[in-house]
């Protein structure tokens, strides 16, 4: 990966985080936790959004728009992990 790929990635991943952290009240963990959040997100939403037959288009939004769900998926079982 280039150094442009590199940023895209961190970007996005931001995006992603603070995103998810919007939709699931109480979650966000600060830039770096909101990054590492979103690229997760982005590598569980690769995983399990085909498998439930949800395709979101190409691109940098559609890139953001899975991460985000991810991140919010792993917030949601934080939350859960949190309370048990």
């Amino acid at each position: 990966m280039d150094g442009f790929g590199i940023i895209a990635t961190l970007i996005i991943g931001a995006i992603a985080g603070w995103l998810a952290g919007l939709i699931v009240s109480g979650g966000g963990f600060g830039l770096l936790g909101n990054i590492v959040l979103g690229i997760l997100g982005a590598f569980v939403a690769g995983w399990i959004l085909p498998k439930l037959g949800l395709y979101i288009g190409g691109g940098v939004i559609g890139a953001i728009i899975n991460a985000a769900i991810g991140a919010a998926i792993i917030l949601v079982v934080i939350s859960l992990i949190k309370r048990a």
